[in-house]
């Protein structure tokens, strides 16, 4: 069943009379429930891409429907409703916030999703129950990482967004985390779009989405995706 409509999208930047297409006129389809990769080297128009599939910028032209709902045309508070309850972000950086503790940084999320999961359960599933009480500056990457993963799941969305989520690792670290979040979000029954120049990270995708130069070169259903396990990392 399709949880995502692009139709015709662009995303024009423009300073004086200098256009940049970030976007230039795609269109796809994604079904619920699917491990998507958006493939693409740097400058290519994946994150433009996920922006607006998360809400956090708007299409210059063409619609982006999600669940049935147009949000090119929502306004700033729908906008905000929408990435509250329908998406959840995985970014590179982690983006937790120093001052709160491993627990508080996930529990936080409980106060935007109405159908939040419990916090603590997030943690204990990713391996880091005995870390409640640690700052983020108190852990590793990888663990930084896996609370982000928890705080993301907590908020119970519809869409996992995922931006580069083990560019900041080492190779290791990066293949537990990735194993991980796909472990949890196909538990969870979610939608997962990972952007990404890792071409290893592609092979386990149900829908390989190509981009470059703002335009969608191909997009690939894949029949028998690897796990994790079974890449050459």
């Amino acid at each position: 069943m399709p949880i995502v409509q692009f139709e015709n999208v662009s995303k024009i930047y423009k300073s004086g009379d200098h256009e940049l297409r970030a976007l230039d006129n795609i269109s796809f389809t994604l079904d619920e429930g699917k491990f998507v990769v958006i493939l693409g080297p740097s400058g290519a128009g994946k994150s433009t891409l996920l922006n607006l599939l998360g809400g956090l910028d708007s299409p210059s032209e063409g619609t982006i429907t999600v669940s049935g709902s147009d949000i090119s045309k929502l306004n700033d508070n729908d906008l905000t409703d929408y990435r509250a309850s329908t998406v959840g972000f995985v970014f590179q950086f982690y983006n937790l916030i120093p001052t709160l503790t491993v627990y508080e940084n996930v529990e936080l999320v409980s106060e935007i999703s109405k159908n939040a999961l419990d916090a603590k359960d997030m943690i204990a599933k990713v391996g880091l129950l005995d870390h409640l009480s640690n700052f983020p500056s108190e852990l590793s990457g990888g663990e930084q990482q896996r609370i982000s993963i928890a705080r993301a799941l907590c908020k119970n969305p519809k869409i996992l967004l995922c931006d580069e989520p083990t560019g900041a690792l080492d190779s290791e670290t990066g293949v537990m985390v990735l194993e991980l979040l796909l472990d949890m979000a196909k538990k969870y029954g979610k939608t997962i779009v990972i952007v990404t120049h890792n071409q290893n990270i592609a092979k386990m995708a149900d829908v390989v989405i190509r981009v470059k130069n703002g335009k969608i070169r191909s997009v690939e259903e894949q029949e028998n995706p690897l796990s994790v396990g079974e890449v050459d990392w």
